[in-house]
């Protein structure tokens, strides 16, 4: 655990008692100070009662009194679509509201480092899609190379419920934008983003607030080194703030299918080739293509972003390449499931949106393709250029038949409701050489409490209809 640093004597709120919530009422507590709990849910509050710590709701009058500090879980909103009563009651107080990302960059530097040969690093991914596996990936490359690491915040454990690094010890940090918008303290030494497309809008007012809430890690944070993707326009535009010209290594640009020229840092992945490029010359090259655990463009992307933070932190290349073809990949995320007779099954749950699907759907040659569910802002037009690959797709939901409307004619489609439907119909319909993927481009919740439980779901469908 990481208590918290500088709170002694203090009374603090700790608002939602999910596992970021809890393991922040702990940390305060191992700081000298006293955590009042509230959750709306009445499992959270026994939990927190079950541990020791007042329960009381802030939003009541006298809620506040004595309270110094709010931290509230990432999942509650405090300023769109509209602040928590909880938090506008603070705010109205003039209580500062903060999270654990912030309590865990105030307290994780001790004196001990004074010690210490090489001081700890934290590195930290944000993006719309692929930080989980790129904030694993790096983690991996780290572990093959020898290096105590520790995997945390939106992926592993909480932030706070870590171990006091080692000497020389990095920490990886994935960091979604609910937790970068808030966070009164980001002092990365190494931060990466890697892209941007649509997602979270009514909880960031739209687009800008969204690309404002990952800038943050950035511009608040001002990292040693910061690693970007540049393949979008948000993407360059940050990459030019945080540069001071042309020549300056401080910021590493990332790419997938184009070649990145200039005097600086970059490395970039085409035809399936990593690059690495440093004062306009080539220092490095890796064949990804037959890395398993990292197929298709959007996971050289992430390969891309992972090697730029271990080349960072010193190490070699070919450390690197070895790392990669031992990363098994995560669940849900591109993960194989079975090969039979020819045919790759293949679960992308996590593609929850169109612009992940749309990554997905380009890794692969021949797709029968299982998508559908709770369908987010923006339509579904931006599949359509992604089609030419998909034999056919086989939609589920509850909404099913408007989903495959939105599709358009760019592909057949078959209308079947149900993962188990899905299923039986991609396995008979498939011959060698095709891909069943699950990229739903949609959210689970209409049929499944999580994208993991609907990834778990195809995956036991296609143990039973293959008879495993």
């Amino acid at each position: 655990m990481i208590p918290v640093r500088g709170i002694e004597g203090q009374t603090i709120a700790v608002l939602g008692l999910g596992r970021s919530g809890l393991t922040a009422a702990r940390a305060i507590q191992a700081g000298g100070a006293t955590p009042i709990c509230w959750d709306d849910g009445v499992a959270g509050r026994d939990r927190a009662e079950a541990e020791g710590f007042e329960v009381r709701d802030p939003a009541r009058s006298g809620g506040l009194d004595g309270v110094s500090l709010l931290i509230t879980s990432p999942g509650i909103p405090h300023l769109y679509p509209a602040p928590h009563k909880a938090i506008a009651a603070a705010l109205e107080a003039g209580v500062p509201v903060d999270n654990d990302i912030g309590l865990f960059f105030r307290s994780f530097a001790t004196g001990d480092w004074d010690q210490f040969d090489v001081s700890p690093k934290v590195v930290t991914v944000t993006g719309s899609n692929g930080k989980s596996t790129t904030s694993a990936l790096i983690a991996h490359l780290l572990e093959v190379a020898g290096r105590s690491v520790q995997l945390a915040g939106n992926i592993g454990r909480g932030v706070l419920d870590i171990d006091p690094p080692e000497d020389g010890g990095v920490v990886v940090l994935e960091l979604s934008s609910y937790q970068t918008e808030l966070a009164r303290a980001l002092t990365p030494d190494i931060a990466v983003f890697t892209n941007l497309s649509p997602d979270h809008l009514d909880r960031h007012a739209g687009y800008g607030g969204y690309f404002a809430a990952k800038r943050r890690l950035f511009a608040e944070g001002g990292p040693d080194r910061a690693i970007v993707g540049v393949d979008e326009p948000e993407g360059q535009f940050l990459a030019g703030q945080l540069s001071e010209g042309a020549a300056d290594d401080r910021v590493i640009r990332v790419s997938t299918g184009r070649k990145l020229a200039g005097p600086g840092w970059n490395i970039f992945a085409r035809k399936g080739f990593l690059s690495e490029y440093r004062k306009g010359r080539q220092v490095a090259s890796i064949d990804l293509r037959e890395v398993r655990g990292l197929p298709g463009a959007h996971n050289h992307q992430n390969a891309c972003a992972a090697y730029a933070v271990v080349r960072t932190l010193g190490i070699a290349p070919r450390v690197a390449e070895a790392g990669m073809h031992s990363f098994a990949g995560l669940p849900h995320r591109s993960q194989v499931v079975a090969e039979v007779d020819g045919v790759r099954y293949v679960n992308d749950s996590k593609a929850t949106n169109v612009d992940s699907a749309a990554k997905a759907l380009q890794a692969f040659d021949r797709i029968r393709w299982i998508c559908g569910g709770l369908e987010k802002q923006g339509g579904l037009e931006g599949l359509w250029p992604h089609l030419g690959n998909v034999a056919k797709a086989y939609v589920i939901g509850r909404e099913a038949e408007h989903f495959a409307l939105g599709l358009g004619d760019g592909a057949e489609t078959e209308v079947c409701g149900t993962m188990e439907r899905a299923v039986e119909r991609a396995v008979a319909e498939a011959h060698p050489g095709d891909t069943v993927l699950l990229a739903p481009a949609a959210a689970s919740f209409d049929q499944y409490d999580s994208f993991e439980r609907r990834g778990e779901d195809f995956a036991a469908q296609v143990t039973r209809s293959l008879k495993l």
